[in-house]
């Protein structure tokens, strides 16, 4: 669930596009969205108390003027722990910092927040350093689109530890993924059907992640309706993650809302784990 945006979702000071919390720790589905919307809610109250605004970016998550690009994570443990939750083990953290959106001339220039320009190894360090400080375990395009070689360092020093999704660098091709496999530049993809264009091609992209034992996490886009297949074919799909935004936004929240209603259909049949615990 995004909750605090950045980057080009946003007109603020954090260079990263996506701040996400992840309820790993809840039982089924309708508690991972109460986990998620209580910390979203509890969020908004943090950041009016710290005088910042609380208006939201495009896919529903605040949009603040912080410090630093750090303090979105600071504000988001704060928030975990004031919902009642505790955070590492209820619910995590994931990134989508969209970092082709600041890489310029074979840097990435952190310009909004004032941290300066870094290289692909200067970027996986605070990303290491970001880990160890809190409760991350899902990082989205933390290189480039076409740093590939970066992705396959980043992949081999963050991998252990983490998801490593690629989203720009695949673009839901086959072709693409097929090589990220081959390479291992990363350990998941990013899954958006009207990316591809076919459910068919779709499937395929997926297949090739079951195959290779990555993990694959069904997405919306920045643009969406409210149409909720997205929904559904992730539950077909088995995967266990799905990225379809904020707490609010009616775009958003229909897909939530069809979610509660799976659950409801299948069940005792309904299955909700954490994909990111692997055997």
């Amino acid at each position: 669930m995004n909750i605090l945006n950045g980057g080009k979702h946003a007109d603020n000071s954090v260079d990263f596009q996506e701040f996400m919390v992840m309820p790993v720790g809840a039982p089924t589905f309708a508690e991972a969205l109460r986990y998620g919307a209580e910390t979203f809610h509890a969020l908004k109250k943090i950041l009016a108390q710290k005088g910042y605004a609380t208006s939201v970016g495009d896919e529903g998550g605040f949009a603040p003027n912080l410090k630093s690009n750090e303090e979105a994570c600071d504000v988001i443990v704060e928030a975990i722990t004031a919902a009642g939750y505790r955070p590492g083990q209820d619910i995590t953290i994931a990134l989508d910092p969209a970092a082709s959106s600041f890489y310029e001339e074979s840097h990435y220039n952190l310009s909004k927040s004032g941290q300066g320009r870094k290289t692909s190894s200067e970027m996986t360090a605070l990303y290491q350093q970001w880990i160890s400080r809190y409760p991350i375990v899902s990082i989205e395009d933390g290189l480039a689109e076409n740093d590939w070689d970066g992705f396959k360092s980043h992949t081999a020093a963050l991998g252990g530890k983490i998801q490593i999704v690629g989203d720009d660098i695949y673009v839901t091709n086959t072709q693409f993924i097929a090589w990220g496999i081959r390479e291992i530049t990363t350990n998941a993809v990013l899954i958006k059907l009207n990316q591809i264009g076919t459910v068919t091609e779709t499937i395929e992209a997926i297949d090739l992640c079951r195959k290779a034992g990555w993990n694959y996490v069904i997405s919306h886009r920045s643009g969406e309706t409210e149409d909720a297949f997205m929904a559904d074919f992730a539950v077909a799909m088995g995967g266990g993650q799905i990225k379809t935004g904020s707490a609010c936004r009616s775009e958003r929240i229909a897909k939530y809302n069809r979610l509660l209603e799976i659950e409801k259909e299948l069940g005792r049949a309904a299955v909700f784990t954490d994909p990111l615990k692997k055997g």
